[in-house]
């Protein structure tokens, strides 16, 4: 049962020897399938043409199975096989009765398929039946649709690259369909992105026309017949890989959806090495850099606004949004383009009008949204999508296309008191196929739409009562009252000491004019001038002591200048003293111009006096800042 063919096309050159595949085991276990008799045999698969796009990142296999029943029994179900270790990249598969022509039988209703595990079959082949419709009879045919979906299956060759390599990727899979029924005929077609083949695996009937290869005609192919094949090409599609995105649709019943989506993605193709030169990249964009990509592209729902395109440093303006009835389109374009290894997060979010999804069946309303992301092609490897329901939803049921985890949780947000039920859907291994619409369904009493409005109103309402209280309440403070009395009392020697401030900074100017008349004597030589000068200051300097008398005698008598008083008396005692060297150093200048007397002797006779004066005028200065901050 089981073709071997030979070795030198089971290994076209020596890059099978870094596949996944272990293809000794795989023949092994064929081989051992091929002394095996099962009632597989019935059914025969009299023709099956296959075509494989690779053009993307996503490997799309498109399988078209005329089945036949040469048994006599009827047949209500059709095995699909796949390889253990292909099978573990699966990540959509979808069969639909073909009529003939190209056309597709009931094309928006897929048959059912699960898992299953026929006895007798080893476990590095996978399994899934697909359920007929109605059994097919005794030598009855029909032709099936077969989509299978992988992720992850072109692996990068060289998995390191610098910005001016291209990006060459590996695929792996047979020219003979792996089935557990005998083929009569088949043909495979690898559709790839460019012309540019490195190398591809060469069998007999092996052709190329422009990016296509084509294998077959095979005739008369046992079950389980297996050719491995491999091509080694070029790409620079994007390889834009979410490992993570959050989507959160927030529904209002106010006339609004809200759609929230996280973003986690890397470039999962070949990693980049060496320098970046954003100068090259600018320049050259298509020869240094052509494996990067720059810009994605999410078709958004109709009639979508409110559109923002954000990361965690702010809002990034590199984006355009292009509507029409049909659809909204936005072009994402990142802060700096992704090469191989690269990653980015970013969140776009928009609205939606609530009455194109938002519909009523049967006494409850139900939410009709689509699954996956926008992102065109975009490949992710967690989805979590996110449903919050206004305050007050019960009797949730939730009807999904294909399986997903489910969850529930609840929200907290504005004007809420018990939150707002959540519910949670996950899944792994994403593609632009899932993108299909789930319904959400609950029941909502429509009173409860008037609860945030009553909170408000409420709110308001109180916010207004209590204003008018507080300016028809008198909350001051008694005027007979011990606190009251204090702070009086405080505020006079607050007065007091800035009275005192004042004074002694009249003081320091008045000094300040003294050295003035001593620096106009050394200019002119006026004695006469100067000693006017004198007694202007010594008038005003005693002015100002009487003045400071009742103040401090205020200080000395009141309880609330017990901390700050010993200050100002030190005040009052620098000012005086610092008063009388300058007085002191005025007589000395002057009578030394009166006698004649002057160059080192003067200075020798005013030096001391001089350095104490500055040492005085600091400590007032000091004292005065200290005062000050109290």
């Amino acid at each position: 049962m089981f073709k071997q063919l030979p070795a030198e096309k089971l290994r076209p050159d020596r890059l099978v020897m870094g596949l996944r595949f272990d293809l000794l085991s795989l023949f092994t276990t064929l081989a051992l399938l091929s002394r095996t008799t099962t009632v597989l045999s019935d059914v025969i698969l009299s023709r099956v043409d296959r075509r494989i796009d690779l053009t993307s990142q996503i490997a799309r296999v498109t399988s078209t199975l005329k089945v036949e029943n040469a048994g006599p029994g009827p047949v209500s179900e059709i095995l699909i096989t796949f390889p253990e270790v292909q099978a573990k990249n699966l990540a959509y598969l979808m069969a639909a009765l073909n009529e003939g022509k190209g056309k597709v039988k009931n094309s928006g209703i897929s048959l059912p398929i699960k898992a299953v595990n026929p006895e007798g079959m080893p476990p590095s082949l996978i399994f899934h039946s697909v359920s007929l419709p109605t059994a097919l009879g005794e030598g009855d045919s029909l032709t099936l649709d077969v989509l299978a979906v992988f992720t992850h299956a072109l692996r990068a060759f060289p998995e390191e690259i610098t910005q001016a390599d291209i990006q060459l990727v590996l695929f792996q899979d047979t020219a003979h369909y792996l089935s557990p029924y005998a083929v009569n005929i088949q043909s495979l077609t690898v559709k790839l992105p460019k012309s540019r083949i490195e190398s591809y695996t060469k069998l007999e009937n092996t052709n190329i026309h422009g990016s296509d290869i084509k294998y077959g005609p095979y005739e008369n192919l046992p079950s389980f017949s297996y050719a491995p094949v491999v091509v080694h090409f070029e790409t620079n599609q994007p390889f834009a890989v979410a490992q993570e995105l959050v989507r959160e649709i927030e529904i209002s019943h106010w006339g609004n959806v809200q759609v929230t989506e996280h973003y986690n993605i890397v470039h999962g193709g070949a990693k980049s090495k060496g320098e970046f030169s954003r100068l090259d990249f600018q320049a050259r964009p298509h020869l240094r850099g052509s494996s990067a990509f720059r810009n994605l592209v999410a078709k958004l729902p109709p009639r979508a606004h409110s559109i923002y395109y954000r990361d965690e440093i702010g809002n990034i303006s590199t984006s355009n949004v292009w509507d029409d009835p049909k659809k909204t389109e936005l072009l994402i374009e990142p802060r700096y383009p992704l090469f191989g290894g690269w990653r980015t997060t970013f969140t776009i979010g928009y609205s939606l009008p609530l009455q194109d999804f938002l519909f009523e069946s049967e006494g409850k309303r139900f939410l009709d949204f689509s699954f996956g992301s926008p992102i065109t092609d975009l490949v992710i490897d967690y989805l979590i999508v996110k449903v919050v329901l206004p305050e007050g939803s019960n009797d949730i049921l939730i009807s999904t296309p294909f399986p997903v985890k489910q969850g529930q949780e609840t929200k907290i947000s504005h004007l809420d008191f018990v939150g707002r039920p959540v519910v949670s859907l996950e899944k792994t291994n994403v593609v632009p196929e899932h993108n299909q619409n789930f319904q959400v369904y609950y029941k909502f009493n429509s009173l409860s739409m008037l609860r945030e409005p009553f909170i408000l109103i409420s709110g308001f309402f109180f916010l207004f009562v209590a204003f008018i209280v507080y300016i028809h309440v008198d909350l001051s403070i008694s005027k007979s009252s011990a606190s009251y009395l204090a702070k009086m009392q405080w505020d006079e020697v607050r007065a007091t000491i800035q009275e005192v401030q004042s004074i002694i900074n009249q003081c320091l100017s008045t000094h300040e004019k003294l050295e003035a008349s001593l620096r106009d004597l050394s200019r002119t030589g006026d004695v006469q001038a100067c000693k006017t000068a004198r007694k202007t200051a010594d008038s005003l300097l005693k002015e100002y002591s009487k003045e400071l008398k009742p103040l401090l005698s205020f200080l000395q008598s009141s309880p609330q200048a017990t901390q700050i008083l010993p200050k100002v008396e030190e005040l009052v005692a620098k000012e005086r003293e610092l008063q009388e060297r300058l007085i002191t150093k005025h007589s000395t200048i002057v009578d030394c111009y009166e006698k004649k007397i002057g160059g080192r002797e003067l200075e020798n006779r005013v030096a001391s006096q001089q350095q104490k004066v500055i040492v005085l005028k600091q400590e007032v200065e000091d004292l005065l800042d200290y005062i000050e901050e109290i």
